[in-house]
């Protein structure tokens, strides 16, 4: 099935499941060392749509989810000076929790890209923070960070 044939409800999961995949694919990198192409591959082949004992993974978006690496890898530099200014002085973000780093510079790239409303990114990847951290206030935290960063990425927007 093309992505042009899936409901608009599809399209919505499929792009919120991208999401939560980025953000465990940058992980990944930083983690091992691997490339943008090679983890970007592990995870179209083996994650999207994967069935579990534990349940079954949505399928993704591939071109998204490339787009996303893509502009991180890119723009690093950039989505994490935007991350450094958002975060308290004394807490740098190569000194914060390698998931929310990962995310932070997921949320970056599609800032950066423009493509999706600002408050539509913040909504989303705070709701990929309360799957990594349901107990925490990592999402509330995350919901600052991320408004810094959209009204610094996308000042028009606010």
């Amino acid at each position: 099935m093309t992505i042009s044939n899936l409901s608009n409800n599809q399209k919505r999961k499929r792009r919120s499941a991208t999401r939560l995949f980025a953000v465990q694919a940058l992980f990944q990198m930083e983690a091992s060392g691997q490339s943008v192409d090679r983890v970007a591959q592990e995870f179209e082949d083996f994650r999207f749509g994967a069935v579990y004992e534990e349940g079954e993974y949505e399928e993704g978006d591939r071109d998204f989810f490339r787009a996303l690496l893509n502009t991180v890898w890119d723009s690093q530099a950039k989505i994490d000076q935007m991350t450094d200014r958002a975060l308290v002085a004394k807490w740098p973000i190569g000194r914060i929790d390698p998931t929310l780093r990962a995310l932070f510079r997921a949320a970056g790239a599609e800032l950066v890209q423009k493509d999706t409303p600002p408050k539509v990114v913040i909504n989303e990847f705070v709701d990929v923070a309360r799957a990594f951290f349901p107990e925490g206030d990592e999402p509330k935290f995350t919901n600052a960070v991320l408004d810094h960063m959209a009204r610094e990425a996308q000042p028009e927007a606010f």
